[in-house]
């Protein structure tokens, strides 16, 4: 059985008919990768998005942002042309978590980091050295089923993050390429740069997105959470616009710079100390 090509790589209802079962659909055919699928339980991660403020949300993308209200999108990560991703305020950061909003205010997904050990829980906590530690995120849909996964190696100075689909097959690559002064890093695919992530300044706050045309397609926007808030927890928040519908792998590499930007950077700027 097959299904539309613009139906985004996703989990979905297994097509054969097995109950219970969602099947990995890679944008262009089913793949032989299963998931169990749990009725009546709740999906992972989603017990802390119904305190969210759709009102918050809205007066973040419009005030804040300068995003005015966009038309399109079908209310799912692959379709929205604005996403907001509030990471989840907390007075000691020992894992990133993070929430993802329509323009509306409407929870859409999540990020998750996953697979980060005790140990390292304990080297967070009591050292500045999260630059060289690996990190590995899950890019989920509102119903907790992962889509993307993003893995940062250990750095020392420049970052590497790799997006994969859940079963392994790999999207592409977002390569920091400098040190000093405003930070780019490339949108790669199979070795060849297909974008870049651009900062408009040297604190590196928002970003442009352009292809490999150098035109831009997308906007990252950091919005300000309040003076309080930003010294006593570790929330950072941004909005992400895409200004044209985009093909894969490219779409899912633009989805994937609203986290991967804050990953790679956010550890830089706390140093040794």
């Amino acid at each position: 059985m097959t299904s539309p090509t613009n139906t985004p790589p996703g989990w979905y209802a297994d097509p054969q008919g097995a109950p219970n079962q969602l099947r990995w659909w890679d944008g262009a055919q089913w793949t032989a990768h299963t998931h169990a699928d749990q009725p009546g339980q709740p999906p992972p991660q989603q017990a802390a998005a119904p305190n969210h403020n759709p009102g918050k949300v809205q007066h973040q993308v419009q005030q804040q942002a300068h995003v005015g209200p966009v038309a399109g999108g079908s209310g799912t990560l692959f379709t929205e042309p604005v996403l907001v991703v509030n990471q989840k305020a907390k007075l000691i950061e020992l894992t990133n978590e993070y929430s993802v909003f329509d323009q509306h205010g409407r929870t859409i997904g999540s990020v998750v980091q996953v697979g980060q050990s005790t140990l390292k829980k304990v080297a967070r906590f009591v050292t500045s050295l999260d630059q060289f530690m690996t990190h590995r995120l899950e890019i989920r849909d509102a119903n907790g089923q992962p889509h993307l996964v993003l893995t940062r190696p250990a750095k020392f100075v420049k970052s590497k993050v790799l997006v994969t689909r859940p079963d392994g097959q790999p999207v592409g690559e977002i390569v920091q390429q400098n040190v000093f002064g405003k930070i780019n890093f490339g949108i790669l695919v199979n070795g060849q740069q297909v974008g870049a992530i651009k900062a408009e300044n040297w604190r590196a706050w928002n970003f442009a997105i352009v292809d490999h045309t150098d035109s831009e397609v997308a906007r990252i926007t950091k919005t300000w959470e309040g003076l309080a808030k930003t010294m006593f927890t570790t929330a950072d928040n941004y909005v992400l616009q895409i200004h044209r519908q985009l093909p894969d792998p490219l779409l899912s590499l633009v989805i994937a710079t609203a986290l991967t930007v804050d990953t790679a950077l956010k550890q830089d700027s706390r140093g040794f100390g």
